[in-house]
């Protein structure tokens, strides 16, 4: 096994990293900053206000976007397996 080759492996498991985690790191990003500026406008202080819509819109997210991150990650993990032969020798 080469160091380009664990280069490889790895950056292949950031990129799937980083698309299993963009919709939901994106999403309740954009739920805290409209409620952040709601509340900077009334000023209005409750932690609760935050937490519950970004848990359902996580949820939601997960519920329609769920299907595609596991098999995106199958994807991923049948590949590797497939070519532990190839990686070793």
């Amino acid at each position: 096994m080469t160091p380009d080759t664990i280069v490889n492996l790895g950056q292949q498991a950031i990129v799937v990293t980083v698309q299993l985690t963009a919709p939901i790191l994106l999403s309740t990003l954009f739920v805290g900053l409209v409620i952040a500026m709601f509340q900077a406008a009334t000023q209005i202080n409750e932690m609760t206000l935050t937490f519950v819509p970004k848990l359902i819109v996580m949820a939601l997210i997960l519920l329609f976007a769920g299907s595609w991150m596991l098999g995106l990650l199958v994807d991923y993990t049948r590949n590797l397996i497939r070519d532990i032969p190839g990686l070793i020798g």
